[in-house]
């Protein structure tokens, strides 16, 4: 598959107090054309961070980013905003009150530039058909509408400069259960309709086992495991990729091997040494204490994983 994004090698740092806090640490990732990559974690992970420094958001302390194959810089990143939009976590705060519909969707037109009262007025008619609500919605205001159907608003908007990449953050967790099925199956239709790709923030992994085609873990900043989701999903080979699924609810399934997590996760501000889920990890070893384990290949499967003791059997 052909590259469209690319993270090499980084990290942000935040200053709290006197501190530092790295919130990313060395995180290399990569998005094909027309792929939906899941990044999964625990709150305070990082994953939300990722998905800034994507989006041009957040600028990393090191490292670099690459779009098409062409280095992200001050040159660059203009036409690649155009190209990469977000839908974040909270439609009704991502929306605002004093605005129609219409000028909400057509808002990154007007910023960018791109097209004329007409030409952005058509662009809206059109989106919003293609998110499931009637045109009339145009008129009215966020309050009007549900939230299942303000994040329908909120996809539209994304969509209107035609993007090529979509980071969703936590888009389906301020949702009724019921209605994050209707987003999910919107999201895939509106996928095979515009050739997008996805980079799919969350840390309900049942959700992303419906949605996406590759899966990659975070723990504290750090990537642990990375693979295709059916693969991740039928032999998680990391600790923390194990107790996360265990962790999942199955009706009339065997669970997944490995405990559910246990414990809190530890300060960034004060990270372990050595592997940072050795606190947490049932199969910790002294080497687990003192040596950062490298994000390597999997002997048996496809896929990366950051354990010392990644190819053994759980």
């Amino acid at each position: 598959m052909t590259e469209l994004y690319a993270l090499d090698n980084v990290s942000v740092q935040f200053k709290v107090g006197r501190k530092r806090l790295l919130a990313v640490d060395q995180v290399s990732l990569a998005i094909a054309e027309g792929e939906t990559l899941a990044l999964v974690g625990e709150s305070g992970s990082g994953k939300s961070t990722i998905g800034n420094v994507v989006t041009g958001l957040q600028a990393p302390n090191s490292g670099s980013m690459r779009f098409r194959g062409a280095l992200l810089d001050r040159t660059t990143w203009p036409a690649a905003r155009r190209a990469i939009q977000m839908v974040f976590q909270d439609p009704f705060g991502a929306l605002d009150p004093r605005m129609p519909v219409s000028d909400i969707i057509a808002e990154p037109l007007r910023i960018q530039g791109t097209a004329n009262a007409a030409q952005r007025a058509a662009r809206s008619a059109e989106l919003i058909e293609q998110v499931g609500l009637p045109v009339d919605a145009l008129n009215r205001y966020p309050h009007e509408f549900s939230g299942g159907q303000r994040q329908r608003i909120a996809i539209a908007r994304a969509l209107a400069p035609r993007p090529q990449l979509i980071v969703a953050d936590e888009p389906l967790s301020a949702l009724d259960v019921s209605i994050q099925s209707q987003i999910l199956n919107l999201m895939k239709d509106l996928q095979e309709a515009n050739g997008l790709s996805y980079l799919f923030i969350s840390h309900d992994l049942a959700v992303v086992n419906h949605l996406v085609d590759r899966v990659a873990v975070l723990y504290l900043g750090r990537l642990v495991e990375v693979g295709p989701r059916a693969e991740v999903f039928a032999s998680p080979a990391h600790p923390y990729t194990r107790a996360l699924l265990a962790s999942v609810p199955r009706i009339g399934a065997r669970r997944s091997r490995g405990r559910a997590i246990t414990g809190e996760m530890p300060s960034p501000l004060a990270p372990p040494p050595g592997c940072v889920f050795h606190p947490r990890c049932p199969m910790v070893q002294n080497i687990c204490r003192s040596e950062v384990p490298p994000l390597a290949p999997l002997a048996a499967r496809a896929g990366d994983a950051a354990c010392h003791f990644r190819d053994y059997p759980p």
